[in-house]
């Protein structure tokens, strides 16, 4: 008799494997099977795919909505999960005993209930629980020798969410397909409880940036010397509105020497970043080495596969003592890029990191195991692990300390600002490096009297600015800000929203397309509530109350269906409209390729809206470039462009229409810069 050990992926049955003794490895139906027997106890550990099971409509019918009874099934698309599930049965047969062994957190917990329950015949109640951050020899060993029971909370919760994202999902990217299908098209839609909050945070962000009116405003700024060094200081008021003022100013000042007014020389300690949890790192590889969010993680799960780092689906700042600082910290000393860093605190008489508030139940932060890596990383894997490494010592090293010195300066009864700003002890930015950059700004020694030579003061006109677009890290902390979406999820409701043309990449973040437009304006008018952040806060809250066990998961998934039930009732009434101006978006999205008109000047050539590869700036073509036609026109950059059909009647160019924002008014352009027309503003 043995006991069977259920894992979430092959890497971690391995390394479970050749923890626990000196494993055999055989593939019946190609699946590994691996099988440790020792004085003590007798395991065959068998791995999962991921997931076996899922969540399926009963009625089979892709065209019926709503869909409220739904079952788990096995994934019956992929022959491998068929063959897996059939192994895990026939071994579960002759197990005495069960442990679950796949990730310690909600999807973990799903996978390792639904092949014990389904696949090898109700055994999660009797199963005992696995539980380890890291995939080291000693956890893992530590983790068997204290098995626990499995949580059914965790459970739960899980399974609950599967649900609620499946009929949410489901039904309501049912209702938006049917409803463009009442326009006799077809296209792949979708919207959920997360994937509709979220990209209505996209879309609020881009009218504010579609409708911002740039006001003019004059920056001050003057050139003074002391003892042979310059200095630059900026008037008192960061932002003159009027010309005049600023021109009255710059003459007031010219040809007088300033006075120090005033100075103040303070110390500012500079304590180390809170260690890593996965929204922080995703943000911080994404600043540094632009790597997406999902990317991010995938990396990471590559590094915990091989016990480089504890487990990455965390939401923890902490470290506990229990991880064991030293060990680790000394097991770093080994690897030789880090043995000088190591050095610096393990002279140190006590380790004590600087932590992050935010917890996990589950797992602490990430941190690294200490262990050297086996084999050679790639160059993303390595600047991942080295930047998590180097996060985790950081953590540890004293804070650091800056010297700040703010002047006041009199020229002619106007006051000027300057400030230096100075490193006096680098601290944990030694072992932070290259990760962290201090803009020292350096002035020269300065007293209070001090007569300063004006060198010159200028204005210089600037243009207030919108806020920025999104990118995926700052859109992914949005989300977390917001509560919406697990760690583990977020990433990828990211890259949906990309797979269906609702977002897209501009130079300047994300860029919502005119088809997230439409399906935003149409759930905000016919269902609210699934763009609705509090909707979806208050479901993620009875989701963490069904984990403690404060909540049942049956009212929580009721109530969650009678609000959609509400939802689509009104949607049903509106499919035609809904259907209809979701296609106006989309053959606006195609108008960008479309054939605007004949050329009027080869006669032969269709004029187009076309985009420049290298700049991705659009612009007006003639079809019949490679025939020597040289017709091209700008076109603005920002704004849904329409084709109208109608030609000029000055220069007879096409006519297109620009919508700056959704709802707004539509302007006719003539596309011919040169046309009469624009000289008149009769366009």
């Amino acid at each position: 008799m043995y006991t069977l050990v259920v894992c979430e992926k092959p890497a971690a049955a391995r390394r479970i494997a050749q923890a626990l003794g000196e494993p055999t490895e055989s593939r019946p139906g190609g699946i590994s099977i691996f099988e440790v027997k020792n004085s003590r106890r007798h395991y065959k550990i068998c791995t999962a795919l991921g997931h076996l099971y899922g969540l399926t409509d009963v009625t089979k019918n892709r065209s019926v909505y709503p869909v409220l009874d739904l079952e788990w099934a096995p994934l019956a698309k992929n022959p491998q999960v068929i063959r897996a599930i059939n192994v895990i049965s026939r071994l579960a047969k002759d197990a005495s005993s069960f442990v679950h062994a796949c990730d310690y957190d909600q999807e973990g917990e799903v996978i390792g209930y639904s092949i014990l329950q389904y696949a090898c015949g109700d055994k999660y109640a009797e199963a005992l629980r696995a539980k380890f951050s890291t995939l080291t020899d000693e956890e893992i060993r530590d983790s068997f020798a204290n098995l626990t029971k499995p949580n059914c909370g965790l459970a739960d919760a899980g399974r609950s969410r599967h649900m609620l994202d499946f009929i949410y999902g489901v039904n309501l990217s049912r209702a938006l397909v049917r409803s463009f299908k009442s326009v006799g098209r077809y296209r792949n839609l979708s919207i959920g409880r997360v994937q509709g909050p979220t990209l209505a945070f996209a879309v609020n962000r881009e009218i504010e940036i579609r409708l911002h009116i740039p006001d003019p405003y004059w920056i001050i700024t003057a050139q003074f010397d002391k003892d042979g060094q310059t200095f630059s200081a900026q008037y008192e008021k960061p932002r003159v509105e009027k010309p005049a003022e600023a021109k009255a100013i710059i003459n007031a000042c010219l040809g007088r020497n300033g006075i120090v007014n005033s100075i103040s020389d303070n110390k500012s300690v500079l304590r180390s970043q809170a260690p890593f949890n996965i929204g922080d790192l995703q943000r911080e590889a994404y600043s540094l080495f632009k790597l997406g969010p999902g990317y991010t993680l995938t990396i990471a799960e590559k590094l915990y596969l091989q016990a480089l780092i504890s487990y990455p689906r965390t939401s923890s700042q902490k470290l506990p003592p229990s991880i064991g600082y030293d060990k680790i910290i000394y097991g770093l000393s080994k690897v030789g890029r880090y043995s000088q860093l190591v050095s610096m605190l393990l002279s140190k008489e006590r380790l004590v990191p600087n932590e992050g508030p935010m917890t996990d139940p589950a797992h602490p932060a990430i941190y690294p195991t200490g262990v050297a890596p086996r084999q050679k990383l790639s160059g993303l894997e390595f600047k991942v692990y080295d930047l998590i490494v180097k996060r985790f010592l950081a953590a540890f090293g004293d804070p650091a300390i800056s010297r700040h010195i703010n002047v006041t300066i009199d020229v002619g009864g106007y006051v000027f600002k300057a400030g230096g700003m100075t490193l006096t002890y680098e601290g944990w930015m030694v072992l932070y490096k290259p990760y962290v950059r201090f803009n020292q700004r350096k002035l020269p020694e300065l007293h209070k009297g001090d007569l300063l030579k004006n060198l010159g003061v200028e204005m210089e006109e600037k243009f207030t600015q919108p806020s920025y677009r999104y990118n995926q890290a700052s859109l992914l902390a949005k989300m977390e800000q917001e509560k919406i979406g697990t760690k583990a999820t977020r990433a990828d409701i990211i890259s949906t929203l990309f797979k269906r043309n609702y977002l897209a990449a501009c130079k300047g973040g994300l860029e919502v397309t005119d088809l997230g437009f439409a399906v935003i304006d149409s759930m905000r008018e016919f269902a609210p509530g699934i763009v609705s952040t509090n909707m979806t806060r208050l479901m993620e809250e009875q989701l963490a109350n069904v984990e403690e066990g404060s909540a049942d998961s049956i009212s929580v998934i009721e109530q969650a269906a009678d609000k959609l039930l509400e939802s689509l009732t009104s949607f049903i009434e509106k499919e035609a409209d809904i259907g209809a101006q979701i296609n106006g978006a989309i053959s606006a999205d195609t108008a960008q390729t479309a054939a605007l008109g004949q050329c009027p000047l080869c006669k032969k050539g269709q004029l187009c809206i076309v985009r420049s590869r290298t700049t991705q700036k659009r612009f007006v073509g003639c079809s019949n470039y490679a025939g020597g036609c040289k017709a091209t026109a700008p076109l603005p950059q920002k704004g849904s462009i329409r084709t109208t059909g109608k030609a000029c009647l000055e220069c007879s160019w096409p006519l297109v229409g620009v919508v700056f924002a959704r709802g707004a008014k539509q302007w006719r352009i003539c596309t011919n810069i040169h046309c009469l027309s624009k000289k008149r503003g009769t366009t």
